[in-house]
């Protein structure tokens, strides 16, 4: 029997001011087991409807880790609502990948003001938690290669306001890279193309573009790495249909 197809399902496709989209967030399949690509909020809500849209109802419970790209929240909102879910109703520590630099601020400067103590019963002091309660940090650099169930797992920082990261995950010899957000970089675009099948890539018509990547800049590239991109994180005003790359939509399936 052949084997079964890696599906990438969009999520969340706005940028961070986007008041028509849900912001960034990709749901990789491979044979019945998922990664999230970054988590904002309201992961389950945004998980439940790109799937009954592209009919693969799937939940959190089948979803093996996040991949985090960088903590500004239009990307990590949600990663509070992953671990209690993933603590309080499944009875398990939440997976998340993560670079060494960014998993001691995701925490302690993010997660730890809702999650970081709690009380069971009134009038009793708050009980500490530490990360370890909730989440299983998994660190991974690049040059490292993570294996997560069905994939395997790579990363290379890109340009942005503060750390940040894409990523390439590849399950049965075909290979998904993801930008994460950038401004234009000829380094990690030869990066991701490199034995990609698939390549989603950030975009921006803003000008200036600032730690993000214009459209004509994309739109300059060769054809054939053309065809191969798909745009993500772009603004309202975007024209999908006339775009000169084509665009994710939420709960519509690529196949990588």
């Amino acid at each position: 029997m052949p084997a079964p197809p890696l599906r990438l399902l969009p999520l969340g496709v706005g940028e961070a001011f986007t008041r028509l989209y849900y912001t960034f967030g990709l749901a990789v399949e491979y044979d019945g087991r998922w990664l999230l690509i970054d988590c904002p909020h309201p992961i389950r809500k945004m998980i439940h409807e790109a799937g009954q849209a592209a009919g693969l109802p799937f939940d959190l419970e089948q979803v093996e880790a996040v991949l985090i790209t960088h903590l500004h929240a239009d990307h990590v909102s949600g990663v509070e609502d992953f671990g209690f879910f993933n603590y309080f109703a499944l009875g398990r520590r939440a997976r998340v990948v993560i670079h060494p630099e960014l998993a001691g601020p995701l925490w302690d400067d993010l997660l730890a003001a809702g999650m970081g103590r709690m009380r069971f019963q009134a009038g009793e002091p708050f009980e500490p938690i530490d990360r370890e309660r909730y989440f299983e940090t998994i660190p991974l650099e690049p040059g490292q290669r993570l294996t997560l169930g069905p994939f395997e797992v790579e990363s290379h920082p890109t340009t942005h306001s503060l750390p940040c990261q894409g990523y390439r995950v590849t399950a049965a010899g075909r290979t998904l890279a993801v930008s994460g957000d950038t401004a234009f970089d000829p380094v990690l675009l030869a990066w991701l193309t490199c034995n990609a099948h698939l390549i989603v890539h950030e975009v921006t018509t803003h000008d200036p573009p600032g730690m993000h990547t214009h459209l004509t800049q994309l739109a300059a590239l060769p054809s054939e790495l053309r065809e191969r991109l798909r745009l993500v994180h772009y603004p309202d005003d975007y024209d999908l249909d006339a775009s000169p790359i084509r665009p994710l939509r939420q709960g519509v399936v690529e196949l990588v």
